[in-house]
């Protein structure tokens, strides 16, 4: 029975050392905790855009990595491109903002 115990032991140890190594980010994949951050801050940015009158938030895309916003699509002036911009980086948790609109 001491065996047995202590093969459950080891085993849900084991279990718990790589699930926390599977959660771990790298360079150029998010750990499931910054997923979930990055996750929140898209939605954050998305609504402080779409709060924007004169912004059409339904052709700026928005996407988040490891804190930095990126911003795509088409917009009607450089002045929409501004204001999207400025409205991201106000956004709190946004590291940086990355500019890929383009003027239609």
């Amino acid at each position: 029975m001491k065996y047995f115990i202590k093969l459950v032991s080891a085993f849900f140890l084991a279990l718990t050392l790589l699930t926390a190594v599977g959660c771990a980010s790298t360079q150029k994949q998010e750990g499931t905790g910054e997923y979930v951050d990055d996750s929140v801050l898209t939605s954050k940015v998305k609504a402080a855009i779409f709060d924007q009158h004169g912004l059409s938030s339904a052709e700026i895309n928005v996407e988040t990595f490891k804190g930095v916003v990126q911003l795509s699509g088409f917009v009607s002036s450089r002045a929409d491109i501004n204001k999207a911009v400025s409205v991201a980086r106000g956004v709190s948790g946004v590291k940086s903002v990355e500019n890929k609109m383009v003027v239609k």
